[in-house]
């Protein structure tokens, strides 16, 4: 009975049953009530990295809640230097030193956003306020970063609040916005953002924001290699500060520290979130270089935190999570265990349904389509991303639902890095059953 009012109430914004129940989670593995084992194939939210319920991480939790409960963010504590000791020692793109922490990825967002507008205004240039983004992207469900993102359908309900800023066009080759093909499109994604920042007029320009790997609202979309470096000059040249949100992205994901690591591209400001504490606890990250805070500091003001920015207990997790990631080199894990998944994934390619498969580390994802050859998506009722998410379950496995039109239908794929290889084969056996299964509910 307990369990059942629990599925039924537990999350107030669900007024029905909640969808599925996990009591514990161990490695890869969720578990439900009955005992049934679930690969963890999405990683959470491609959340997890090190794994399930390891606990170092739980007693990391245990000893800085003994010291210090509850510290205001400005002051220093223990856990707190240790975190950001080691991510500049260990992790931060060279050049990039300053730490602000918050409470999950959208607050990050939301407050690099902040610190972007912030720093115009404290160095004497207040009619620079306005941030480009991308369309097909998502930076979260704050109002401010809702505003910037480019996924329809979470945007739809709020579109009066947002200000009338134009965006760039996402760097989608498969469905290439601009009807060219790379190579020979010379990146002319790259020279549009150019000209949205200069039609938007480049003197109201705060900052440009874009995920170096898109993540949930397009399924792992990868740009040419061109493209960042290209990216950088351009607002370098405009006096704009780049903002690469690294929310999902970050922390090893892609087989590197940091997806901008793949184009050797240093932004003014990095957004980090997710992997930094693997999923044992809620924290989100905004990283700056020296010269985006130095305005701020010399106006004698400050980035405002938020009442669990810095939580004593939430650094402790942090630093044991990095701790973990570096003894057992599972950034490593990620990139040679990514190629492998990514091999087992191009078997896909000769499904009927699978327009596209595409990612880098343990970040990849398949493309569902209605016709491949022009990349026509199933019907928007058709729900098939809901279904394949579901066949898997029943199979033992969960995938993680994505995508935004036009890619309406995509299945996202973030394991922990601790996953074994034979459940990264079975993930993708299971994937291409899930997808048949699905298909033949909707008679396609």
């Amino acid at each position: 009975m307990q369990s059942e009012r629990a599925s039924r109430y537990a999350f107030s914004s669900h007024p029905g049953a909640a969808p599925f129940q996990i009591d514990r989670a161990e490695g890869a593995y969720l578990i439900a009530p009955d005992g049934r084992r679930i690969l963890d194939a999405a990683g959470g939210a491609v959340v997890v990295n090190v794994g399930h319920g390891r606990p170092e991480v739980a007693a990391a939790w245990a000893r800085a809640s003994e010291e210090a409960t509850f510290v205001v963010p400005p002051f220093a504590t223990p856990s707190r230097v240790r975190l950001v000791e080691r991510l500049q020692d260990a992790w931060l793109p060279e050049g990039i030193r300053r730490c602000f922490f918050t409470s999950g990825g959208s607050e990050a967002v939301d407050a690099a956003l902040r610190l972007a507008v912030q720093h115009h205004h404290a160095a004497g240039r207040p009619e620079r306020w306005k941030v480009i983004g991308r369309d097909v992207s998502y930076h979260g469900t704050t109002i401010a970063t809702l505003s910037v993102g480019g996924h329809l359908k979470r945007r739809a309900p709020f579109a009066r609040w947002f200000p009338d800023v134009p965006k760039a066009p996402a760097c989608y080759c498969a469905r290439c916005p601009l009807g060219l093909a790379y190579p020979s499109c010379a990146v002319a994604c790259a020279d549009e953002v150019a000209r949205v920042l200069d039609e938007a007029g480049p003197e109201s320009v705060a900052a440009f924001i874009a995920e170096p790997v898109v993540g949930s609202s397009g399924g792992a979309l990868v740009p040419p290699d061109e493209y960042w470096p290209r990216i950088a000059q351009v607002c370098r040249e405009r006096g704009v500060l780049l903002i690469a949100d690294e929310v999902m992205s970050g922390f090893g994901r892609t087989g590197r520290r940091f997806g901008v690591d793949h184009w050797d591209v240093v932004p003014d400001i990095l957004v980090g979130g997710k992997g930094l504490t693997g999923g044992y606890a809620p924290m989100g990250a905004v990283f700056a270089r020296d010269e985006v805070v130095a305005p701020l500091t010399e106006a004698g003001e400050d980035l405002m935190f938020y009442t669990y920015s810095a939580h004593p207990a939430t650094c402790a997790v942090a630093d044991c999570v990095l701790e973990i990631l570096e003894r057992e080199r599972l950034v490593e894990r990620s990139a040679e265990l990514g190629c492998r998944l990514r091999r087992n994934l191009e078997t896909l390619l000769d499904h009927p349904h699978v327009g596209d498969v595409r990612g880098v580390g343990l970040f990849q994802a398949v493309e569902l389509v209605r016709d491949k050859q022009t990349l026509e998506p199933f019907p928007k009722q058709a729900g098939l991303t809901g279904k394949v998410v579901g066949a898997g379950l029943h199979e033992g496995v969960f995938f993680y639902p994505a995508g935004t039109e036009p890619a309406r239908d995509v299945i996202l794929l973030g394991p922990p890095f601790v996953i074994e290889e034979e459940d990264l084969d079975r993930m993708v056996g299971v994937l291409r059953r899930s997808i048949d299964a699905a298909v033949a509910r909707i008679g396609a």
